[in-house]
């Protein structure tokens, strides 16, 4: 049963990573000099946020039933 749950918390936690925005192309500014707006705050709004969520969430849920899995 829980192994069944764990399949689908990965197929979407696969799903919704593919959907977030493209971070790493600020990351690799730092190579190139172009940090200006590297360490800017800027808050993930609307559907940003919603994805950001959603992908903590699936992830401590994957963790917790993977520790629990692997202890039982």
């Amino acid at each position: 049963m829980l192994e069944n749950i764990l399949l689908v918390i990965s197929v979407l936690l696969i799903a919704i990573v593919l959907l977030q925005g493209n971070k790493a192309s600020d990351a690799g500014q730092i190579i190139t000099g172009g940090n200006e707006n590297l360490f800017q705050h800027s808050k993930e709004r609307g559907f940003e946020l919603i994805i950001s969520r959603i992908t903590m969430i699936l992830g401590i849920s994957f963790f917790i039933i993977s520790l629990i899995l692997f202890l039982f």
